[in-house]
């Protein structure tokens, strides 16, 4: 390794990261996603007959022509394969917006589209929108009555066997496919060009790779008798059904934030109350629709639409990174940001986990800015560990912030040892099998990525003095953890991309846990990212890990982010000194800007594997300094071990 000026790098970082700080002390960084969300928004505009804003409108298609792909479509993520249903929704939002079907980029999405078998098989929340703006028929979505807004806990459907954000999509969702209105579409436009056969012709929905035959033929004959049966539901329970699917998103608008505080949730929300006829001055439709505008992302030239906002998740991953850094600036610029955060903090009972964890205290956080229905276990995590070492440096006390929140994680461990990112013991696999979840992602089950933050908040606390009685969690998380562990050394990644995210995640908890470097599990764990380094001394992996077929890793193009989790991940696998940690740390300072900060235009995190992919864009921000400062640490000090949990 040539000789590196570490001090001079992580300055730079550093001084870079604290010039994006907010004035009250928060970080927050654009989350981006694919072409589906910022062509929604232009879809939803002209659903509602909105006056149009040819500025917004301009800037939306300039982003739209640029992520277009080589093959003439839209893929999911950056340099990503054709995606159908992103390219029918991209194509749609842009010939709404006004570029001819004959121009160039049109044509070519045209023909990618129809070459691939035409929009017949765009997914099932595709098919929502076509068939709103009456497009398709009713018949080609899948039936979802709004009476199981009535259904019993203990039927094999019922919302709180699902995740959180489909509950929050599909309660809306549930009232418009009761009701079926139709998009006003001033302009009158139809994409029908893109069907192989008349798209008014469709029928249903196919299986998905994913999904059991058995099962889904069960399913789908489930579908034909609700489908026959649907006209002549009796007309009460149905009223008394929309009553209370409004009512429960009227529960949880969760203000300028919006349902659940995502996209799609927010822009169901919308269109239900306007297919009831509720006025858009009315203030549950007016604040709904002011909290979809507030996603909306304006640059010279270009603008998208997130599909959330990542503040709590990006200020305590900046402290981590901040505090790593040391210095008197550093660690109050974090104290300020951690500051910020303690209010933030939800402490009243109103989160839908409750079905599952009656008896538990709340004492996570959200997500985003406020979703209290909603706390997330993985952010809850990572902010009481940084709690945690800030206390320990001895610049606050915030133990009573951390014992809520330890005592409301362990409340939320399933009964497998993991926990999930919003309930436990979400585990119903076979509904992922019903025709509506093409996707693949109804469900919120435990995984090894949040499990692994998990285990290292309750093993870093306990270790710095904090709340007793969590060792037969911990006990029980590591159990997982070790019986996950792929036959190739890996771990999964649900929310990271993908097996480097999560072995990173889960060396970090054994470190933590107080398991030797020399246990098999580590060794392995070492072994699998030493081989997979890129000859440039660089890390990468891409979405089509999440394959169904994956049988080993597939090398792709190094990024600043996951070198910096593979680094991370050796140095507290106890690997300080393996060659691959310090080609790792000179590929970090190599490709260092010059302003201080990593060019990342590849997704590495993960909304939903294999169909909805995540660029944070405050991940090459604070990873690869973090990364950077700790090698400096631990190189330079007496200890050689990380004595964090992250």
């Amino acid at each position: 390794m040539s000789e590196i000026d570490l001090d001079s790098h992580i300055d730079s970082a550093t001084k870079a990261l604290l010039a994006r700080q907010h004035a009250d002390g928060h970080f927050l960084f654009e989350l981006e996603a694919d072409a589906t969300v910022p062509a929604e928004y232009v879809l939803l505009r002209h659903y509602l007959s909105e006056p149009v804003d040819a500025a917004l409108e301009a800037g939306i298609a300039a982003y739209l022509r640029r992520v277009q792909g080589a093959h003439g479509g839209w893929p999911l993520l950056a340099d990503g394969a054709f995606d159908m249903s992103a390219t029918v929704k991209a194509y749609f939002a842009l010939k709404m917006i006004g570029d001819s079907p004959q121009a160039e980029h049109m044509r070519r999405a045209r023909e990618a589209v129809r070459l691939r078998g035409g929009a017949e098989r765009s997914n099932v929340f595709t098919r929502c929108l076509l068939a709103l703006y009456g497009i398709i028929p009713w018949r080609a979505v899948p039936v979802m009555p709004v009476e199981i807004m009535l259904l019993p806990k203990w039927f094999p459907f019922h919302l709180d066997k699902i995740s959180y954000w489909s509950r929050t999509v599909i309660v809306p969702l549930l009232v418009l496919m009761a009701r079926k209105p139709h998009a006003r579409n001033p302009k009158e436009v139809s994409v029908a060009e893109l069907f192989l056969e008349p798209p008014r012709q469709l029928g249903p929905t196919p299986k998905a790779p994913q999904q059991k035959a058995s099962w889904f033929w069960f399913f789908r004959v489930v579908d034909d008798v609700l489908r026959a049966a649907e006209p002549w539901f009796p007309k009460q329970p149905r009223a008394r059904a929309i009553d209370s699917a409004v009512a429960w998103v009227d529960e949880r608008l969760n203000g300028e934030d919006g349902l659940g505080a995502i996209f799609p949730a927010m822009a169901n929300s919308v269109m239900m109350y306007d297919a009831l006829g509720v006025p858009a001055e009315d203030p549950r439709r007016a604040i709904a629709r002011k909290s979809i505008d507030k996603l909306v992302a304006v640059h010279d030239g270009e603008t998208y639409c997130q599909p959330c906002v990542s503040p709590i998740w990006d200020t305590g991953l900046a402290c981590h990174a901040l505090l790593e850094v040391g210095g008197e600036r550093a660690v109050a610029e974090a104290k300020r940001a951690l500051d910020w955060l303690i209010p933030k903090q939800i402490l009243d009972v109103r989160g839908d986990w409750i079905a599952q964890r009656p008896n538990v205290r709340p004492g996570g956080w959200a997500f985003q800015y406020a979703n209290a229905h909603y706390p997330d276990v993985d952010d809850t995590a990572v902010v009481a560990m940084a709690f945690d070492r800030m206390r320990e440096a001895g610049q606050g006390d915030y133990a009573a912030a951390i014992d809520r929140a330890q005592e409301w994680i362990v409340g939320m461990q399933s009964v497998n040892g993991g926990w999930g990112a919003f309930d436990s013991d979400n585990e119903y696999y076979y509904l992922n099998n019903i025709p509506f979840a093409d996707h693949g992602a109804l469900l919120d089950p435990p995984t090894e990525d949040v499990s692994a933050r998990c285990l290292s908040m309750l093993a870093q606390i306990k270790k710095n003095g904090g709340a007793a009685g969590t060792d037969q969690a911990a006990q029980r998380a590591l159990a997982y953890l070790c019986r996950t562990q792929r036959h190739d050394g890996s771990w999964y990644g649900r929310w990271g991309m993908n097996y480097i995210y999560g072995t990173w995640s889960v060396l970090c908890a054994l470190n933590a846990a107080g398991v030797k470097p020399e246990a098999p599990e580590i060794r392995k764990a070492v072994e699998w990212l030493a081989a997979i380094q890129n000859a440039d001394g660089g890390w990468g992996e891409d979405g089509s890990s999440y394959k169904l077929d994956y049988h080993g890793y597939e090398a792709a193009p190094s990024t600043a982010s996951q070198t910096a989790w593979a680094v991370l991940g050796l140095i507290a696998a106890g690997a300080l000194d393996h060659p691959a940690v310090a080609r790792g740390i000179e590929y970090l300072a190599e490709t260092q800007e010059p302003d201080g900060l990593w060019n990342e235009p590849r997704y590495t995190a993960t909304g939903f594997p294999r169909v909805f992919f995540l660029r944070y864009h405050g991940y090459a921000k604070y990873f690869p300094l973090w990364a950077l400062a700790r090698y400096r640490n631990l190189t330079r000090g007496n200890a050689r071990r990380v004595a964090w949990g992250m």
